[in-house]
C-alpha cells in the first residue's frame, strides 16, 4: 500500500467569522522523494453550484448584477455581471441551483443539465463549483428576482443577447471567472457562430458639404465593407439604402432638406430594429454615432473593425 505524499502536522483555526480559515502545517513528499515542510491558510466556504439560463429561440442569456465586496478592494467598481450561483448549504447541487436561479433571476427553471465541476482558486479555497446550464422560456419567470434582502443581497438581472454577452467578455465589463466559462462552454456547444444581419454604419454627410459626388464616395466606402461582410458569410445592410429611397419617396427633393431631416434617421433606426449587430466604420460622423448608440440602446454587438466581426461559414454537405 503507497504511503501518502502529504501529511498534515498542525492545523490552526484563524478565524470562524463568516466562513472557516484555517492555517495547516505539513509535509510534502517532492517528486524526488525529498520531504519539505510547508505551511497554508485555507479559506472554507463550502461548496456552490452556478447556472447560466439562455434562451436557444431568441439567442438571450440571463445575468445578474451584484457588488462584490472583494473585487472592489481589488481595483474594480465591485458591480459583477455573473450567472446565477450560490452556495450548496447541505443541499443537492441541482437542488440548490434551481433555488439560486428563482430568487436571483426570477425564473423557475424546468430542466438543467450539468456539464462540469472545478475548483475555482485552488490555491488558497476549497469551493468547488457545479456548473449548470438550463434553457428559459418567459413562461417560466414567476417574480422579479433580485435575491434576499435579509442576506445582503440586491441583484439586478440582466437579459442580454448572447453575442453581446460575449462581446462584454472581450470589452472587460464581464470579468467573472465562472461565467466567462459558461458562455464559453455555450458558444462551443449550443450557440454555434451564424450569419449575422449587420448594418454598416460610417460618414455619409460628414465632411462632404452635401456634395453629391462626396456623398457617393461615402456610399462607396461603405458598399466595399458590405461586400467584405458578404465575403465573410453575414448580410450586410447600409440605412442609405433604405433612408434615401424613402426620403425621396417621402417627398425630399435633396440632401439635409425638411422632409430629408425629419424621415432620414428614423427610417434606418427602422432598420437596426431588424439587425443582429452593427459595424461603426470610418471617421466622425454624428449620424454614425446616432445608429451605434441605438444599437447600444437595442443591446446589439457593436464592432468598430472587420477583425471583429465573428466569420462565419455555413455548413456544407458531404458529397
Amino acid at each position: 500500500m503507497s504511503q501518502p505524499r502529504v501529511q498534515i502536522t498542525d492545523e490552526q483555526l484563524l478565524s470562524d467569522n463568516w466562513y472557516i480559515l484555517k492555517k495547516y502545517s505539513f509535509n510534502l513528499q517532492r517528486r524526488d522523494g525529498s520531504w519539505q515542510v510547508q505551511t497554508r491558510e485555507v479559506y472554507d466556504r463550502g461548496n456552490g453550484a452556478t447556472i447560466l439560463l439562455y434562451n436557444l429561440a431568441q439567442r438571450t442569456v440571463l445575468l445578474t448584477r451584484q457588488f462584490r465586496m472583494p473585487a472592489f478592494v481589488n481595483e474594480h467598481s465591485g458591480f459583477l455581471i455573473e450567472a446565477a450561483a450560490g452556495l450548496l448549504d447541505n443541499a443537492s447541487p441541482e437542488q440548490r441551483i434551481r433555488q439560486e436561479a428563482e430568487e436571483e433571476t426570477g425564473y423557475r427553471v424546468q430542466a438543467v443539465e450539468k456539464i462540469f465541476q472545478a475548483f475555482m482558486s485552488p490555491g488558497s479555497v476549497t469551493e468547488r463549483i457545479h456548473f449548470f446550464i438550463g434553457q428559459y422560456q418567459a413562461r417560466d419567470r414567476i417574480g422579479d428576482g433580485g435575491g434576499l434582502e435579509e442576506e445582503g443581497e440586491d441583484i439586478e438581472v440582466l437579459e442580454l443577447g448572447f453575442e453581446q454577452a460575449l462581446a462584454m467578455v472581450k470589452s472587460g465589463e464581464i470579468i467573472d471567472g465562472k461565467t466567462i466559462m459558461l458562455l464559453q462552454y455555450l458558444e462551443l456547444h449550443l450557440m454555434a457562430p451564424r450569419s449575422l444581419m449587420i448594418l454598416v454604419a460610417g460618414p455619409y454627410r460628414a465632411g462632404t458639404d452635401d456634395d453629391p459626388a462626396r456623398l457617393a464616395a461615402n456610399v462607396e466606402a461603405m458598399e466595399q465593407c458590405a461586400a467584405d461582410l458578404l465575403k465573410a458569410g453575414h448580410f450586410p445592410v447600409l440605412g442609405e439604402w433604405v433612408a434615401l429611397p424613402m426620403t425621396r419617396l417621402a417627398g425630399s427633393r435633396a440632401v439635409g432638406d425638411e422632409l430629408y431631416n425629419a424621415h432620414f434617421h428614423a427610417y434606418a433606426e427602422g432598420l437596426l430594429q431588424r439587425c443582429d449587430a452593427v459595424l461603426r466604420i470610418g471617421g466622425p460622423s454624428a449620424g454614425a454615432d446616432r445608429m451605434v448608440a441605438h444599437g447600444e440602446q437595442l443591446g446589439l454587438p457593436i464592432y468598430r473593425g472587420l477583425e471583429q466581426v465573428p466569420p462565419f461559414v455555413a455548413a456544407t454537405a458531404e458529397a
